[in-house]
């Protein structure tokens, strides 16, 4: 598995999930919208912590710098 997911991309996909859990939290969402957005977060922490995005994968798009991070060594 390569890795797609360069250091910018991993900190805004960090930064989501963590608004979208504090506005769970906070009560600002709840019912449908809370469920459909907590799903997307923890998605988004996934494909952080393992540098890679299948979304990525299938387009051909990566967001690292350089060939060393893409090699997935």
């Amino acid at each position: 598995m390569k890795k797609n997911v360069g250091n910018t991309d991993k900190l805004i996909r960090l930064v989501i999930a963590l608004v979208i859990a504090v506005l769970y939290f906070m009560d600002i969402i709840s019912g449908t919208v809370a469920l459909v957005l907590g799903i997307v977060a923890l998605a988004m922490v996934a494909t952080s912590l393992l540098n890679f995005c299948g979304l990525y994968a299938i387009f051909g798009f990566s967001t690292c710098k350089n060939k060393a991070e893409n090699s997935g060594k």
